[in-house]
């Protein structure tokens, strides 16, 4: 008993500020790099955005890395997952001057819209839309659109389901967001 009460002690007195510091200082470094971010940010783990990322209201990272020079545009009450990486930039393979690659890039676009949520370790590569309510399961590797309310998963992700949706279009209504 008395080693319970000391561990929390311990955990409020040192842990719970440690973690409100840390949320504090990535969020605002997201808020620094970033291009453009609406109100409600939440960065609870290290977190890397380019300079051409766009967020919405209500963005949460969990531990996100976004790398490369094409636009990134995150729409309202998105959530990710711990470990998740969008790419966006390719070594020029195919019409370069050197094998395996040369030193030009191709930059491609993602979008990812209002409302989805992305599990831990997802990778989304660039081109890629993803659709608003979206949810892509863990570790799963986004290389085509999602479409809108689709549940998503595997290597490449494909989906195999879609939200319910007449309750998700209510809770949409009322504002019921997380």
């Amino acid at each position: 008993m008395l080693i319970k009460i000391l561990y929390r002690l311990f955990l409020s007195i040192f842990v719970s500020p440690y973690k409100s510091l840390k949320r504090k200082y990535y969020t605002f470094f997201v808020t620094c790099v970033a291009k453009k971010v609406g109100s409600g940010l939440t960065v609870n783990g290290r977190s890397i955005v380019s300079r051409n990322t766009i967020l919405g209201n209500n963005v949460n990272f969990n531990g996100m890395k976004i790398i490369g020079h094409g636009v990134v545009v995150i729409g309202n009450n998105f959530h990710s997952g711990t470990g998740c990486l969008i790419m966006n930039s390719y070594h020029n393979y195919d019409n370069g001057t050197a094998i395996p690659y040369d030193s030009t890039y191709i930059h491609k676009d993602v979008t990812i819209e209002d409302n989805v949520w992305l599990g831990s370790n997802v990778t989304v590569l660039g081109g890629v839309n993803i659709g608003e309510g979206a949810i892509i399961q863990i570790g799963s590797v986004v290389v085509s659109d999602i479409p809108p309310l689709a549940i998503a998963g595997g290597h490449p992700a494909r989906v195999y389901k879609y939200r319910n949706k007449d309750h998700y279009f209510k809770l949409k209504k009322e504002e019921k967001f997380h």
